[in-house]
């Protein structure tokens, strides 16, 4: 028998030949096999014995019970580990876009819904169940004028307007208005109760995510009774009472670390602050009476979790493209910084580099354009931003009620095709082999 000569291989070479086969390996499974977070019984109700089947519970570091997690890949991205493809949620993903909630509206009022842990649980879970296996978080059904609510102000919901406050903060003699003290889990059980409700029902399907307003955003709103153009009575407040002003942010911050801090108690595992303003100041009045408060907010929530307790924490300045840097320093307390649609990818990333998560930025109108340019614009999108870990798709702001849910479903389709695509050709360049020699799934 004819010998046959082996090429001889170095130590290192080996290693790499060896590394790559586990990758290959390890991507085979992640397209091929089913994975876990496709939950296969969703038009079952939670009650049916075959649910409860794949539903193993877990204890989770705040001492409660719920169903296992079966697709933890949004909190891998928000921790900065590699990951498969790129997880994708929406803003306002349980909206008004969705047939089946605009039906709920029809029966009862926005903050009906809100108030009520049934009807809230409900709607959370109606963009998991029509998009199954295609968004990788929910995000709980509520509003951020709640915290101005619990501080005593009236908010309604008025019908083609949006939030109205009628007695608003005209002066800072109107603060005396505003109760002293609020105890989150008098004023805002009924959204703890939804939590905790809505993550038993979610069956370990995707995380839950809760949020709050940010202090600006809320000051906004308390002291203008609503939205507004010009945002010129806030303001006014800023230049006029800025010592007033701080207080006020001061006291909206301290209720809404309160708020967050109960609502991971309650089951939250990601927060989102949204300063849905935040571009309504300047680059000099963001750093005096946002850029403080949003610190403070995600350094005192974590601090109050504790190490084992505390979940990723997302902040989204829309608007503020000039505080990008700041918000990306891991001093700030963030895991995520959520962008709108101004910012460019290789802005974003020249700007962040690497020290957070970054998440978006879609224009929301782009899901009207039709699906050639859903598709166009997506694709570019995730290209531009995943480069194996550290980013998470959305849109730059809410979806518009107006989208078609056809629309929606391409554009997280094209989420998960281009970000399997993009690990896939990573993975055969060798892009990520020393990223991920601490990450023990491989």
């Amino acid at each position: 028998m004819a010998s046959i000569s082996m090429p001889r291989l170095s130590s290192s070479s080996l290693l790499r030949a060896l590394t790559a086969v586990l990758l290959v390996s390890t991507l085979t499974s992640a397209l091929v096999v089913p994975r876990v977070e496709q939950y296969p019984f969703s038009s079952i109700s939670p009650s049916s014995s075959s649910v409860s089947r794949w539903t193993e519970e877990q204890v989770d570091p705040t001492g409660k019970t719920f169903p296992r997690l079966k697709n933890d890949l949004i909190l891998r991205a928000a921790r900065g580990e590699v990951t498969e493809r790129v997880p994708v949620w929406v803003m306002r993903q349980a909206g008004r876009y969705l047939p089946e909630f605009r039906k709920v509206r029809e029966e009862h009022d926005f903050f009906k819904v809100v108030r009520t842990p049934e009807l809230a649980t409900k709607v959370t879970l109606q963009p998991i169940d029509r998009y199954d296996g295609l968004l990788d978080a929910a995000i709980i059904f509520s509003d951020i004028l709640v915290v101005p609510q619990a501080l005593g102000l009236v908010v309604e919901m008025v019908p083609g307007k949006g939030p109205s406050l009628p007695n608003p903060l005209a002066s800072p003699e109107d603060m005396k208005r505003l109760k002293q003290k609020v105890n989150v889990h008098k004023e805002l059980q009924y959204v703890f109760d939804a939590v905790t409700m809505t993550r038993h029902a979610l069956e370990g399907r995707v995380p839950l995510i809760g949020f709050t307003g940010a202090p600006w955003t809320q000051m906004a709103y308390m002291v203008e009774g609503g939205g507004s153009r010009t945002f010129s009575k806030a303001k006014t407040w800023i230049f006029q009472y800025p010592k007033e002003s701080h207080e006020l942010l001061q006291r909206i911050t301290d209720v809404s670390v309160d708020y967050l801090v109960a609502q991971v108690h309650a089951g939250a595992q990601m927060l989102q602050i949204f300063d849905s303003w935040a571009g309504e100041l300047g680059p000099n009045e963001f750093e005096k009476f946002s850029l403080p408060y949003l610190i403070q907010i995600a350094r005192r929530v974590k601090a109050e979790l504790g190490s084992e307790k505390a979940v990723p924490m997302i902040v989204f300045a829309k608007g503020a493209w000039f505080a990008l840097d700041k918000l990306s320093d891991p001093s700030s307390g963030f895991d995520v910084v959520s962008l709108d649609w101004s910012h460019t990818p290789a802005g974003a990333k020249a700007v962040s580099r690497g020290r957070v998560t970054l998440q978006g930025n879609l224009d929301p109108t782009v899901l009207l354009g039709g699906e050639d340019a859903i598709v166009e614009a997506t694709v570019k999108m995730v290209r531009g931003f995943f480069g194996g870990k550290k980013y998470i798709a959305n849109l730059g702001h809410g979806i518009l009620p107006d989208v078609s849910v056809d629309a929606m479903e391409v554009f997280l389709k094209t989420v998960h095709r281009v970000g399997r695509e993009v690990a896939a050709e990573g993975w055969s360049e060798g892009e990520g082999e020393v990223e991920c020699e601490d990450d023990t799934r491989l």
